[in-house]
């Protein structure tokens, strides 16, 4: 459908149906409400593109991000949530990413979209810091923690201290933990919460008793193996994520351990399939959703030219569920 087919059904020139669709000026307030009509009737879209350079406007905020994962999805729900109502569309884009370009890749497709297809954008674990970007940008769980400006991320601290905190309360002492990717910041503070509680409860760290996972099922397969085949195994293991520790769960299963009778596990996220594991996974609840909305509202205030709060931390939270217990007697 074209401009031109609106315009010779309406019986007006393409001029006047440009007008109507771009809010201008000039039009019979009958004409435009009959151009409209048929719009709506027609299904006509004026292209983004040619909307943004005769406006320098396209009310789409963009949500870039490396992958579509439980994570991700959570983040969406949130934002999604958040934009309904406020003028604006959203344009979810993951581009080509592998291991040789996952570094740098928002850049990249912030140079594709910025300024042309989108008016804003969330971006969703970055690699990079972006200020000087061509469009305003929120950061969400950055990798590189709170070097940039206008980030939105949850407590890993404090919720990794909660994590292993609860272990210790419920009598383990030989802890381990399966870290997440070496190059993300969240990483980094939930090994540093999880040293942190074993220190304050006068448990040495036991270097033997961490492994990396990489947020990844996979890796945290191999890391929970090793964990669960050494001669004086641990009796709990704190996972960087609920991916890792849905791979402990089946670790432990293949294994001939019970979980929590042998070994508890506690994740960390809270993505819905967390209530529904065998057994139902303890974590620590990040608000993803309202990570995602705030988001969304720390972006419309700087497209609206007002300031925007350059850092917003919110708490996380234990969840016990079935999946952790009592140290078992050796």
């Amino acid at each position: 459908m074209t401009i031109s087919d609106v315009a010779r059904e309406a019986g007006v020139s393409v001029a006047t149906v440009s007008k109507v669709v771009n809010g201008r000026y000039g039009v019979a307030a009958a004409t435009a409400e009959r151009v409209l009509q048929i719009v709506a009737d027609l299904g006509y879209e004026t292209s983004l593109v040619a909307s943004s350079l005769r406006r320098s406007r396209t009310n789409v905020l963009g949500i870039l991000l490396a992958g579509f994962d439980p994570f991700a999805a959570e983040l969406l729900k949130g934002i999604s949530a958040e934009a309904v109502g406020k003028g604006y569309e959203l344009l979810a884009y993951s581009g080509a990413i592998s291991d040789d370009n996952a570094v740098g890749w928002e850049r990249r497709s912030l140079s594709r979209l910025g300024g042309t297809l989108i008016d804003g954008a969330i971006i969703l674990t970055p690699t990079v810091s972006l200020q000087g970007a061509s469009v305003p940008v929120i950061s969400v769980d950055p990798h590189t923690g709170t070097s940039g400006s206008h980030i939105v991320d949850s407590d890993n601290v404090a919720g990794a201290r909660t994590a292993t905190r609860h272990l210790i309360d419920l009598g383990h002492r030989r802890i381990a933990h399966i870290r997440g990717r070496t190059d993300l910041e969240s990483a980094h503070r939930r090994e540093h919460g999880y040293r942190l509680s074993l220190e304050e409860a006068g448990i040495p760290f036991d270097p033997e008793l961490v492994r990396d996972g990489g947020y990844r099922s996979a890796w945290s397969t191999d890391a929970a193996r090793d964990l669960l085949t050494l001669p004086d195994r641990p009796t709990a293991i704190f996972a960087a994520n609920d991916l890792s520790a849905f791979a402990v769960l089946q670790v432990a299963h293949e294994l001939g351990l019970r979980v929590p009778h042998d070994l508890s596990v506690v994740g960390f996220d809270d993505i819905p399939e967390a209530a529904s594991a065998s057994p139902r996974l303890t974590t620590i609840a990040q608000p993803l959703q309202e990570m995602g909305a705030r988001a969304v509202t720390m972006l419309l205030a700087l497209l609206d030219g007002h300031d925007a709060e350059t850092h917003v931390r919110l708490p996380a939270r234990l969840v016990v569920r079935k999946s952790t217990g009592p140290a078992p007697q050796r």
